[in-house]
């Protein structure tokens, strides 16, 4: 076994529907920020003693937050009102607004310049409504938006290439911003598999891991986009995280409600780890190799160690 199950974390209640969606952690406090879609709010969490701190509401239709750890700030995408917000762990009600594109979705961060992408899912009545909202966080505003070819996914950031990676859900695209020039896409890949959704980078290897509703997890050349491998999933998969220590790739699955969890240098499914039904989205704490699920049916947090 890979993943040992530690604990569980009782979460607040939904209000609506929605359940949890993407979650990151800040290492230095230890706080994990979890979407709590169905209540409008961010759940934080203690990832050293294992507890639910407390919820920040103001978040509308919150899908996803992410950390960066240079610049010491949260970023959240808020699809109810086409905004992102940014503010610092521990003094999240002082944070800020800006406006971006038709319901954010995806969102990666480049530190070094403090250029923003954020990957708007779009709306099908409003023409041309896919696109990446390009934000300079320290001048406080957008500064470009770039049409993609269809709904968005997730979104990473490559340092070494200073290339921002989008998934396209349809067509199947992974599409490439350089930082350097984010005002237009400058590369796209064809995807071989239908709903590129989950995203990570393995940077030692210079490979994309690409999960697809399909049920295929692809792992493609970041700088071709050449597949090297792909592995067969337990079902359609959302959010994914590579833990570089175990060279484990964690991928959630809401139907049936299991975690795979994927040996990344032989390109096989190590194990497979139930959760519970519709848990889609996941956290990694890297410092302790643990491994948090969010059970939207019954508003917990499971939490698993990787011994590996």
């Amino acid at each position: 076994m890979a993943l040992r199950l530690l604990d569980h974390i009782e979460l607040p209640e939904h209000r609506s529907g929605g359940g949890f969606d993407h979650a990151d952690i800040h290492s230095a406090t230890d706080r994990i920020y979890v979407a709590h879609t169905a209540n409008d709010s961010i759940d934080v969490i203690d990832c050293a003693k294992d507890r639910y701190v407390e919820s920040i509401s103001g978040f509308p239709a919150i899908a996803g937050a992410l950390v960066s750890e240079a610049r010491g700030l949260v970023f959240t995408t808020n699809r109810g009102e086409n905004t992102i917000s940014v503010f610092q762990p521990g003094d999240e009600r002082s944070g800020l607004k800006i406006g971006v594109g038709v319901k954010p979705n995806g969102v990666a961060f480049d530190d070094s310049r403090g250029i923003l992408a954020v990957a708007n899912v779009g709306d099908p009545a409003i023409t041309d409504s896919c696109t990446a909202s390009i934000v300079d966080v320290d001048r406080r505003k957008r500064v470009a938006e770039v049409k993609v070819p269809g709904r968005t996914r997730w979104a990473i950031y490559h340092p070494a290439a200073q290339m921002f990676f989008i998934n396209i859900a349809s067509p199947a695209r992974i599409v490439a911003i350089d930082a350097r020039a984010p005002d237009k896409i400058s590369k796209q890949y064809e995807v071989p598999a239908e709903g590129p959704h989950g995203l990570d980078l393995d940077p030692r290897t210079d490979r994309l891991f690409c999960a697809c509703d399909a049920g295929i997890l692809l792992a493609i050349e970041a700088a071709s986009g050449r597949v090297l491998g792909e592995v067969r999933l337990s079902g359609a998969p959302d959010v994914i995280f590579l833990n570089p220590r175990t060279g484990h790739l964690y991928v959630a699955i809401g139907d049936p409600g299991v975690i795979d969890v994927i040996d990344v240098a032989a390109m096989r499914t190590k194990e497979i780890v139930p959760t519970e039904k519709g848990a889609h989205t996941l956290a990694l704490d890297r410092k302790r190799s643990k491994v948090y699920a969010f059970l939207p049916r019954s508003h917990r947090a499971a939490v698993f160690i990787d011994e590996t």
